[in-house]
């Protein structure tokens, strides 16, 4: 197969336009939620049933949430209450990955012109990045992920 990218975003600090505006300049076709929780009040316009929505108005694009590529509740709260540092919460989100057996249970083709969808602003703390980054090293020379965030 050859290389894909895949991008990766994160909704906090961006408005609807930028959110928006980001994936249809990047022609997403496909928005991959690897939230835990993907129904809160805090997601603002990120909910999963209006992002679905909005998606599918906006760009034509998909929604799929893929709770596979989330971090557990405990791994998650651990962290946010600095009871887990993040060199130690990389460890424990490959770890369940690992277990899971992420690479077998997804297709590399589901993340063809598609963007794996998070909380976090930047990527460079955020398990999305981490999730994007194993699949990319599992799935070796004949599945090359070419990550992008954005």
């Amino acid at each position: 197969m050859d290389t894909q990218n895949v991008y990766t975003i994160g909704f906090s600090g961006k408005s609807a336009e930028q959110f928006f505006s980001l994936l249809g300049q990047h022609n997403v076709q496909r928005v991959l939620d690897v939230r835990l929780w993907n129904r809160s009040q805090l997601a603002g316009f990120t909910k999963a049933r209006d992002l679905q929505f909005f998606l599918r108005t906006i760009l034509d694009a998909d929604y799929v949430h893929l709770p596979i590529l989330a971090p557990t509740k405990e791994l998650l709260d651990g962290y946010k209450k600095k009871q887990v540092s993040w060199a130690d919460y990389e460890l424990a989100y490959v770890k369940i990955l690992a277990e899971r057996n992420a690479q077998a249970m997804l297709a590399p083709e589901l993340f063809t012109d598609a963007c794996l969808l998070c909380s976090e602003a930047t990527a460079q703390q955020c398990h999305r990045r981490l999730g994007a980054e194993y699949l990319q090293s599992k799935w070796g020379i004949f599945n090359q992920l070419n990550i992008i965030h954005l």
